[in-house]
């Protein structure tokens, strides 16, 4: 909990934690998880991402790896906790295995993911991508607010962009993924437990829907003849959420909802919203999206106003493998704690490495509500010290025979 607290105070922003990829404050957080994973007992290197990379070798040298780890860059004015419990949990169990002198029949790799929020680029999961081969070189032209490009940033950073290929891990030479995270969310909280299986991370459909109607005098048009959009828009969000309210892993969001160029006397000729849909079942998940694009149809027709949708990101669900939920759930009922099986609802690093080899996750609750992505963001020394014993466990544990199914 010490080095949770020593990470937020690297921050960008005075009196905010906000930490972003490829900055000083990324190269000043990387150096300092170096030196913890050194003082664990692992090697430990910036790779051609800005991952820190740690490894402690099994019994043998070159062994398969357990990869694990999370990310440690932030959001703006984010917690301490979201990214940074899955950074220095594994660093803590590997050095309890250091201290006991005790090397497993697989190595253990843990990842510092240098970006999983893609707050700088408007690109997620960069530092997951490249390390499960699937980084899309042409990112590297992508600018920040500065104007700055990605290959700009990473050369400022030392890196040499042309190098990212060799952050990539080869198949054969992973066992599999675990990861700790806080849950970001108030269901283990509400339900009084302590930790969680993660079943699947969500898949996301994101869409821009900008409406036309008609602008008008807001004293001398009839209710009966305008074709107000933002009342139209505001139907939209109302079907949105009462479609997204039937099935248990599904959520629906309109984050951003306005009226450009609005005035108090005016009716509405145009409104914009944003549409975040998202299940930890795609088979759901697209339904609900078939079911809100053809309602935004009909409630345009309905007010005669017009409705553009712009598709703006979709991701498919990542499953989690059974065998590792089921791994989980075992060290979890060892400590006399029925597990509780959940989906994910935000996006982790999992999402892209799922594309090089089988993944696992272990929630650990957070208080104050659940929330996340904000200083009020928390957890118990308790709940840590218990997440840290079972991941301990998932680690020391792990089924090193085959490879997860």
């Amino acid at each position: 909990m010490a080095r949770l607290d020593e990470l937020a105070t690297i921050s960008q922003d005075a009196g905010a934690l906000s930490r972003h990829f490829l900055t000083a404050e990324h190269k000043a957080a990387g150096n300092l998880i170096m030196r913890w994973m050194e003082a664990a007992g692992m090697s430990a290197r910036f790779d051609a991402i800005g991952n820190v990379v740690g490894r402690y070798d099994g019994e043998a040298p070159g062994l398969p790896a357990l990869l694990t780890g999370s990310h440690f860059d932030t959001v703006r004015n984010a917690g301490r906790y979201d990214g940074m419990l899955g950074v220095v949990t594994p660093i803590a169990c590997v050095a309890a295995l250091h201290e006991a002198g005790i090397r497993l029949p697989h190595a253990i790799e843990v990842i510092a993911f240098a970006d999983e929020e893609g707050v700088r680029f408007n690109a997620t999961l960069l530092g997951s991508r490249a390390v499960a081969g699937t980084f899309d070189a042409a990112l590297l032209g992508k600018s920040d607010i500065d104007g700055v490009t990605m290959a700009e940033a990473l050369t400022r950073f030392g890196l040499d962009p042309a190098r990212i290929g060799e952050a990539a891990h080869r198949r054969n030479d992973v066992l599999g993924y675990v990861e700790v995270h806080i849950e970001q969310g108030p269901v283990l909280l509400n339900e009084g437990c302590p930790v969680g299986v993660v079943t699947s991370i969500a898949g996301a459909s994101r869409f821009a829907v900008r409406v036309e109607g008609l602008a008008g005098h807001a004293g001398t048009v009839p209710m009966t003849h305008r074709h107000d959009a933002a009342a139209a828009a505001a139907e939209m969000a109302l079907a949105i959420e009462r479609r997204c309210s039937t099935a248990e892993s599904l959520v629906g969001t309109v984050g951003v909802l306005g009226v450009p160029n609005g005035a108090a006397n005016v009716i509405p000729g145009a409104a914009a919203f944003t549409i975040d849909i998202r299940a930890g079942d795609d088979t759901v998940r697209n339904a609900a999206v078939d079911d809100v694009l053809r309602e935004i149809a009909a409630i345009a027709s309905r007010r005669d106003v017009r409705a553009a949708v712009t598709p703006q990101h979709d991701a498919r669900a990542s499953p989690c493998a059974p065998s590792i939920m089921d791994h989980i759930a075992a060290q979890i009922r060892a400590g006399g704690i029925e597990p509780r099986f959940l989906a994910s609802g935000a996006g982790h690093d999992g999402m892209a490495i799922a594309d090089l080899t089988s993944i696992g996750m272990l929630f650990v609750r957070c208080g104050n509500g659940g929330i996340s992505h904000n200083p009020a963001e928390t957890m118990t020394i308790e709940d840590a010290d218990l997440g840290a014993r079972i991941f301990l466990d998932v680690l020391r544990r792990y089924p090193h025979g085959a490879k997860a199914s």
